[in-house]
């Protein structure tokens, strides 16, 4: 059977269909809670007016006033999703919490959802800036509802329910294989960033320390998805570092070679000692052009994980151990987020 429905809401509250179906709409939103399907279904957006058999176009004078001929999604709580495809589907209102097989739902041409605030706001004091990424409903209403909230986070409608971060990390988790499956990896790197976040923030199910994981991961590099802010970091460490050498790395002068002996009273075999002098601390000014020179090429073979060969004095050798191992993860890093948004 093919429905073609051009409606402003369409209800298929707890409906079972016993048979191969396709459902194809204009302008409506629908409602498939607890909907059962034994047998594939079709839930698909028509761009054109609906054609009827004798060649007319369907009259949606009625319909008029609508913006657009958008098909939205208002729930599939309590569905089936493994015989389910949805085809150019707005999905930014849709409630899958309690969707069972979610992670063989196929999405099909564009299915959009919705992101997060599109600003930067000011929380408890300090600038909170949301980078775009695609979200669930209901973490918009579960952000939404928690104290100090900040603006942008659409709250729950009545009847939605109420749902946490527990709850929300597995419909995220399989969101991410449908996508996963259906050979969309960078689709998928949103729904991954958002089971992380979920994760992060759950306080049942995540030991504090993996938390504590989670929020260095988060921080460093938006869980490996972020290669802006690991190259950020990995900036403000070339920096530190740079700084560090220039004040207490670099010796004042290159240590030279010094050779010792004593010659006999009567002559014969000589025996010498080569030996170099420790590195010094410079007491002049430190921050020259000449030293800056040396310090940014010792850091720049940290970052490649190499030794400088240069002369350092011992806090200098300490500060390029600490560069050699923190400048190449960061590099991996920027080098795993940029893979993750490009690879199919």
């Amino acid at each position: 059977m093919t429905l073609s429905l051009a409606a402003r809401r369409l209800e298929c509250r707890r409906t079972r269909w016993s048979s191969t179906a396709e459902v194809r709409l204009r302008y409506a939103t629908v409602d498939f809670t607890h909907a059962d399907f034994e047998y594939p279904l079709t839930i698909a957006a028509e761009a054109d007016p609906f054609v009827l058999p004798d060649g007319r176009t369907v009259d949606e004078q009625a319909l008029a006033h609508a913006p657009d001929a958008t098909v939205r999604m208002a729930s599939l709580r309590g569905v089936d999703a493994a015989h389910l495809v949805l085809a150019d589907v707005d999905l930014s209102e849709c409630l899958f919490t309690g969707t069972v097989h979610l992670d063989q739902l196929r999405l099909e041409g564009t299915c959009s959802f919705d992101t997060v605030p599109p600003r930067t706001h000011w929380r408890r004091g300090r600038l909170v800036r949301f980078t775009q990424r695609r979200t669930l409903a209901e973490e918009h209403h579960w952000r939404a509802s928690r104290p100090a909230a900040v603006r942008g986070w659409n709250p729950a409608v009545f009847g939605a329910g109420r749902v946490g971060s527990a709850q929300l990390a597995p419909v995220y988790r399989q969101l991410r294989k449908a996508f996963e499956d259906g050979k969309n990896e960078p689709g998928a790197a949103d729904f991954y960033y958002g089971e992380m976040e979920m994760r992060r923030h759950d306080r049942t199910g995540t030991p504090r320390a993996e938390r504590g994981l989670l929020h260095g991961y988060w921080l460093l590099s938006g869980y490996g998805l972020r290669a802006s802010r690991a190259l950020g970091w990995l900036a403000a460490a070339m920096l530190v570092t740079i700084v560090l050498l220039m004040g207490f790395g670099l010796p004042k002068d290159s240590p030279k070679q010094e050779a010792t002996g004593t010659v006999p009273p009567g002559g014969g075999k000589v025996t010498f000692e080569i030996d170099k002098a420790d590195p010094q601390n410079p007491t002049g000014d430190r921050f020259t052009g000449k030293r800056f020179d040396k310090a940014l090429n010792v850091t720049l073979n940290s970052v490649v994980f190499r030794s400088s060969g240069q002369n350092l004095t011992t806090a200098g050798t300490y500060i390029e151990m600490t560069s050699r191992l923190v400048e190449p993860a960061l590099l991996g890093l920027a080098v795993l987020a940029v893979r993750n948004r490009v690879k199919r």
